[in-house]
């Protein structure tokens, strides 16, 4: 009983947080998701010719099309941005971001690496559920009304949108024994079947936020690294990653897990 009565006090917790921050919550979501792909865009206006130089020299394809591939990068991340931002063609520009992950994942090989590819992986599943959001949206005239045949392609992109967020936290878990490290992966795991499968969603979402949130600024913080270091480098693209799969979360948080989950089932039995 007590088990129960905490996993309660915790739901009504998070629905009370829920309540108050229920008008800022998507907007922070959209920011805190986009925010690597804004990161990026702008690294390509600075760091033009290293970025162009190292594709010309990886791809031998020449200046012009190295050149090309860092102003795609660029107005491609900046356009798509702005677009989400300001709540315009919303589709158009998540699938504008999604060419953006899959020519970065062929360009600079991450297919390759297992780590890169989750990452980027869960980049593309926050970006699947802002997809679903913004079909939502059209649809919100109707928002009392039951509908036909409710598994609608949303609720499959809100399902795949939050099992492949799941992939970033795998490239966050830690093989080394030691107890808290142990105990660590085992809370993160659990709470991410959770939100893989739809369960108690809100409540482990909202968890996996605030965990997320202490990992990065504790583990990720480029500020304290001096910028003529690689390490600044490599510890921001890790950063801004994570922001953009707490941004996820978020959207999870926000919009719940939608009709494939089981939160929903159990609304049925």
């Amino acid at each position: 009983m007590g088990h129960n009565d905490l996993m309660g006090q915790a739901e009504d917790v998070a629905d009370q947080f829920l309540r108050l921050t229920k008008q800022y919550l998507p907007h922070l979501a959209r920011l805190c998701l986009i925010s690597t792909f804004l990161e990026d865009g702008v690294r390509m206006w600075f760091q033009w010719s290293e970025q162009s130089d190292y594709i010309s020299a990886t791809w031998n394809c020449g200046w012009f099309l190295a050149s090309c591939f860092v102003l795609i990068n660029l107005l491609g991340q900046l356009g798509g941005c702005v677009l989400i931002l300001s709540r315009n063609l919303v589709q158009y520009a998540c699938f504008a971001l999604f060419g953006i992950i899959a020519l970065q994942t062929v360009a600079y090989s991450i297919l390759w690496d297992v780590k890169f590819l989750m990452r980027n992986l869960a980049l593309g599943g926050g970006l699947l559920l802002l997809l679903a959001e913004s079909r939502g949206e059209g649809k919100s005239m109707f928002a009392g009304v039951p509908s036909l045949g409710e598994s609608s392609p949303k609720q499959y992109m809100q399902l795949g949108g939050r099992v492949l967020l799941v992939l970033m936290f795998m490239t966050l878990l830690h093989f080394e024994l030691n107890l808290i490290t142990i105990l660590q992966n085992l809370v993160g795991t659990a709470l991410i079947v959770l939100v893989a499968v739809g369960f108690k969603t809100k409540l482990a979402a909202l968890t996996l936020v605030l965990w997320l949130a202490w990992i990065n600024l504790f583990f990720n913080a480029f500020w304290t690294v001096p910028t003529y270091k690689p390490m600044h480098d490599f510890l921001k693209y890790d950063f801004f990653q994570t922001t953009s799969v707490i941004g996820g979360l978020l959207l999870v948080v926000a919009l719940g897990p939608g009709g494939v989950s089981m939160d929903e089932k159990k609304k049925e039995w």
